[in-house]
């Protein structure tokens, strides 16, 4: 009985995340077996032309296209056996067809790219980053190098067992007149699944390796940004070392470029370095994946990679980590400078302050000087006043002179005028 009706509704990407699991699984080979492996290296518009090629491939022969939203295929067309898939970064073509071994210690085999519409294969969209031709053969392991110098560069090869001595793997890791590299293996009598996993290894390999490569030329194209910005780090710690306080601002300025030019080194750089590492792990793995054995005379494939890669990694990693120290550094000097700035901003405005504190008491001197001329002038005039008033009440039969009148209005008007004055300064100031 279901019970999927009592079970709330699914996430939309459920199904697409389930499948994930199973995305790109190796395929069952049979040897002897011819195949071409091409990694192409393409942005969002090549990536869908890529799509949009082997469209019209498949329509050329009657087949179905693929949907938009697939990313690997595997379709068999007219002579050959085709695996396309669209990774994040690039997108890569395997071609396989049976192969016929006779003759292959007197001539090079024939490659399945034979079979291909030559005028199709010229138009793949992208930029060719690797290209492989692995012969599969149904030759037991013999523990030694057969006679491979039609195919392989003896003086480069490589080699080694596999999968506990089932199969034996041979390599040179050169660049051929074609453009392309070439491995061997000797399958023996390994089981279709197994064999179609090791040569999935294989190709996985050969393509990460070069994947992992891409950022050599952005980490050599940063040392020389870096020595500049280096020396120009050690030019300004120097100067604000020394620095009197008008020459501060000019050298924050500067320190505040530097900065912006390491960040935007990094951030232009920062991506490359973190897939290349990621490329570099998947390499380690497959190399541990396929179980190399060695055998006489010759290096593995795990050693030949780690010798070789190694350099190539170091420096990746090491111009990474120096542009993280060097904006450290940018960063750390910037927050000296910027300190050492606001302590004299906050000196020069503390003595802002104190300069503005005796002012404002000189100010109340003389506002305290100016209230007491105030109260003499008015009480002059008010005075004044009085007297005339006197004048006038004393006809009227006004008991006092004026000038008594006026003697006795001093004070009492003094005082009236200095206590409005107190108190309209009062409501001033809480104002």
């Amino acid at each position: 009985m279901s019970l999927s009706h009592h079970l709330p509704a699914p996430h939309p990407q459920r199904t697409a995340l389930h499948n994930e699991i199973h995305a790109r699984p190796p395929e069952a080979l049979a040897a002897p077996l011819a195949i071409s492996h091409v990694v192409l290296l393409c942005d969002a518009d090549q990536r869908e032309a890529s799509r949009a090629h082997l469209a019209s491939l498949l329509r050329d022969h009657h087949l179905p296209v693929p949907d938009r939203d697939c990313t690997h295929l595997r379709v068999d067309v007219a002579g050959f056996h085709l695996r396309w898939e669209l990774h994040t970064e690039f997108v890569s073509w395997s071609f396989s067809c049976p192969l016929d071994p006779a003759g292959l210690g007197e001539r090079e085999p024939e490659t399945v790219l034979r079979h291909l519409p030559q005028a199709w294969l010229a138009g793949l969209p992208g930029r060719l980053l690797a290209g492989l031709h692995l012969w599969v053969l149904r030759a037991a392991p013999t523990g030694c190098a057969p006679q491979l110098g039609t195919v392989l560069r003896e003086d480069t090869l490589v080699g080694s067992v596999l999968d506990g001595g089932r199969a034996e793997v041979y390599a040179d890791f050169a660049l051929h007149a074609d453009g392309f590299t070439r491995m061997v293996l000797l399958s023996g009598d390994m089981p279709a699944r197994g064999l179609g996993r090791l040569v999935q290894q294989l190709i996985e390999i050969d393509s990460y390796r070069m994947m992992a490569l891409l950022a050599l030329p952005v980490a050599r194209r940063a040392f020389a940004a870096l020595g500049r910005a280096e020396h120009e780090l050690a030019a300004l710690a120097a100067a604000i070392r020394d620095a009197a306080r008008h020459e501060e601002p000019q050298l924050l300025d500067r320190l505040t470029l530097l900065a912006g030019e390491i960040e935007s080194q990094y951030a232009a750089s920062h991506s490359r370095f973190s897939a290349s590492s990621a490329y570099f792990q998947l390499v380690d793995r497959r190399v541990a994946d396929i179980g190399e054995a060695r055998l006489p005379g010759l290096q593995t494939l795990g050693d030949f990679i780690q010798r070789r890669l190694s350099p190539a990694r170091s420096t990746c990693e090491w111009a990474a980590r120096r542009q993280d120290a060097l904006s450290q550094r940018v960063s750390r000097a910037s927050n000296l400078l910027r300190t050492r700035v606001e302590i004299e901003q906050q000196e020069s405005s503390q003595q802002l302050l104190a300069t503005m504190n005796r002012r404002q008491a000189v100010q109340l001197k003389l506002q305290s000087t100016v209230e007491g001329l105030s109260v003499a002038a008015i009480t002059y005039y008010i005075v004044g006043l009085v007297t005339y008033l006197a004048k006038g009440a004393q006809a009227l039969g006004w008991p006092f002179t004026p000038e008594s009148t006026a003697a006795v209005a001093i004070p009492i008007v003094a005082v009236a005028v200095w206590g409005s004055l107190r108190r309209l300064h009062e409501r001033v100031k809480g104002a």
